[in-house]
């Protein structure tokens, strides 16, 4: 005789006929293994009655972390510039992360946001609130609370096992670059975001956690500001032996070699004007040890030169 295998919700129900104490025992057990509390960066609690099935995205970096979580099939809308895997590119777009679209949002009906601290307006995210729509903020600013990240998302969308993973490959190959590049001699260096205005990033940025990683000292890291503007004059006193700059896109700056008009500048004379695509260093996603790769052999380089060994 054929028999069919009793789903979960058979088997609490034909649990219940025991008694209505079993039955209220079973059906609670079920709703609380589906309750999710998760305090997020900024240390709010985010409260979901069970794995967040439409999830909007209000960074770039936050679409590349829950493709990395294993919650993409989940990811209903993303901010502009959300390029990156390539199926981010193909999902509704809701403006940019300082310009939400506040009904394009409320229209594709989701049951959690994922925010940036650093990069959207505090309005928009509370007015998302008073709509009643879970939103779990993201900041990180190390490399760990990038791992961190990947499980506290998948643990939102219900894709634990795969973010776990994931984080895991993270951890694995950041301990490996600390262990070849971390303890290596020093190098006094100036990360460059942009040229007008000039801009770098201080110590609490996650780029200089990259920068500490390959043995590197960030000559503006005691600035108050994160991201902070400075003048020319500013990186002629500090004189750094390094400068590694993103800029846009995947071509190098034109303003990068810009600065061998100045004798005086070590980082110049020594031909230690290095690029780093942004994608691979400004976005706090797995991809960011592929931009420390290269920022640490661009510092390699720079002691082989120090050492009169450019080859």
């Amino acid at each position: 005789m054929h028999t069919t295998t009793p789903t979960p919700a058979s088997n609490v129900r034909h649990l219940c006929r025991f008694g209505l104490a079993a039955c209220l025992s079973l059906s609670l057990t079920g709703v609380a293994a589906q309750d999710i509390r998760l305090t997020d960066e900024i240390g709010r609690e985010v409260h979901l009655h069970a794995p967040a099935q439409r999830i909007v995205s209000l960074a770039p970096h936050v679409t590349e972390l829950l493709f990395a979580a294993g919650a993409g099939a989940a990811v209903v809308g993303v901010v502009s510039y959300s390029d990156h895997p390539p199926e981010a590119r193909q999902l509704p777009q809701v403006g940019s992360y300082t310009n939400v679209d506040m009904e394009a949002v409320a229209a594709l009906r989701p049951d959690l946001v994922v925010a940036w601290h650093s990069g959207n307006r505090a309005v928009h995210l509370d007015k998302l609130e008073a709509l009643g729509i879970a939103v779990y903020i993201n900041e990180p600013r190390t490399l760990e609370a990038v791992a961190d990240s990947i499980e506290a998302l998948g643990r939102l969308a219900g894709t634990e096992a795969q973010a776990v993973q994931a984080a895991s490959a993270f951890r694995n190959r950041h301990n490996e670059l600390a262990a070849r590049y971390r303890a290596r001699p020093p190098v006094r260096m100036f990360y460059q975001i942009w040229n007008q205005p000039l801009m770098t990033v201080n110590d609490q940025h996650l780029i200089s956690d990259v920068i500490r990683l390959c043995g590197g000292i960030n000559v503006f890291g005691t600035l108050p500001a994160l991201a902070p503007k400075i003048g020319e004059e500013s990186v002629l006193a500090a004189n750094p032996e390094a400068i590694v700059a993103s800029g846009m896109g995947e071509a190098r700056p034109e303003w990068l070699d810009q600065w061998r008009r100045w004798p005086q500048l070590t980082a110049a004379t020594q031909g230690n004007l290095y690029f780093v695509p942004p994608d691979l260093i400004q976005r706090h996603t797995p991809r960011i040890l592929d931009g420390a790769s290269q920022l640490c052999a661009a510092l390699e380089e720079t002691r082989r030169k120090r050492a009169g060994h450019p080859d």
